[in-house]
């Protein structure tokens, strides 16, 4: 660009039509790429990663990124000698985020405390396990404290010191004019403390991955899609934090008679012969419990829906039991014997030529022939 940056598109590597999510996500990959603590033998390393905080800082900003569309970097203050400065509000928070993930994973510095990351895991249910209620075991990935140095991050025998430069706050202030401008400290990456001599087994980072074993129970009546938290069995947390929490999905196979109804009843489709409709019956139907049976009046429709009260799933919230709903599928024969079709023929004709459709096509129904 004129200025002598680089188009702040260019640096996070986006199209300039990049919807937010995918500049968040190119932001998030490139400060990782480019932290310092990442690249102690790059010394190009902190001028990248300068460079794609202020690209993201302007285009984070839907006002900023309309003015640096309209008029580049001097739209917004930063031609040649512009401050360079990193305001808080969301910028700060993605990050804390960014800082958070990846001092989790075994960066050198840094000694706040940080909560542990939240975990998810998916469980497969039979329909009936999805009814009747389980124990399921999940295998999840996870961090634990270190065992060898306590989950301090530092080596036996030592402990984390306070930053001289932030004096453990973790970010530096500049004022310029009438603003007062923070940024991560460089010295402790935004920690607020330092480790001179990290554990040998956790890298400084004081938590281990290890895979962890949960039995979950899955209360009856469960929706493929629901959601079952574990409280304090997520990752653990940096530098003794709270864990985190796991959230079990739930994913129910289908049957191939129920179907789940977003308000906790079942739905059924019960085929229903044309006599039977006409004539009206009483007729055997599926629960989760057997059958029973249930009564059809003469002259029921196709679609009708008939309802056992209390017959349907668990309810996971508030107690008692939904209900089942059977909406008749009338089943038309395709195949009659010579005998069945003059039945047929007859019963037609008992009808004295009434047209059911005459009601939708506008027109007055006519006399039967031979009528006065």
């Amino acid at each position: 660009m004129a200025n002598g940056k680089r188009d702040f598109y260019e640096v996070l590597g986006v199209a300039k039509n990049a919807a937010d999510d995918e500049i968040k996500k190119a932001y998030r990959e490139l400060a990782r790429k480019w932290h310092p603590d990442r690249n102690h033998d790059d010394p190009d390393a902190e001028e990248r990663f300068k460079e794609v905080q202020e690209a993201y800082d302007t285009l984070s900003d839907s006002e900023k990124r309309k003015t640096y569309d309209a008029g580049g970097a001097f739209g917004l203050g930063g031609g040649p000698g512009g401050a360079r400065g990193f305001p808080g509000g969301g910028f700060a928070s993605d990050l804390g985020d960014i800082f958070g993930q990846f001092f989790a994973r075994g960066g050198q510095r840094g000694g706040g405390a940080q909560p542990g990351r939240d975990l998810e895991a998916e469980v497969q249910l039979s329909f009936d396990q999805a009814m009747q209620g389980a124990q399921i075991t999940v295998a999840v990935p996870t961090t634990e404290a270190c065992g060898t140095c306590g989950g301090s991050g530092a080596k036996p025998g030592t402990s984390p010191r306070v930053c001289p430069r932030c004096g453990g706050r973790g970010v530096d202030s500049e004022s310029q004019g009438f603003f007062s401008i923070q940024q991560p400290c460089p010295e402790c990456a935004g920690q607020g403390s330092i480790i001179d001599e990290p554990c040998e087994t956790c890298r400084g980072a004081g938590i281990v991955e290890e895979t962890k074993r949960y039995r979950v129970n899955i209360p009856a009546g469960v929706h493929d899609g629901s959601r079952i938290r574990l409280a304090g069995k997520g990752e653990a947390g940096f530098r003794g934090g709270p864990r985190g929490d796991l959230y079990v999905t739930t994913r129910v196979a289908p049957s191939p008679v129920f179907r789940q109804r977003p308000d906790g009843n079942l739905d059924v489709d019960l085929p229903v012969s044309v006599t039977e409709a006409i004539q009206g019956a009483t007729i055997e139907v599926p629960t989760l419990n057997g059958s029973k049976k249930i009564r059809i009046g003469p002259g029921t429709q196709h679609g009708t829906t008939q309802r056992l009260r209390g017959e349907g799933p668990p309810r996971t919230k508030g107690g008692g039991r939904g209900d089942i709903h059977y909406r008749v599928q009338l089943d038309v024969p395709r195949d009659l014997t010579a005998e069945q079709r003059e039945a047929v023929e007859r019963l037609a004709e008992s009808f004295n030529g009434e047209n059911p459709r005459e009601a939708i096509l506008g027109g007055s129904p006519r006399p039967a022939e031979g009528g006065e």
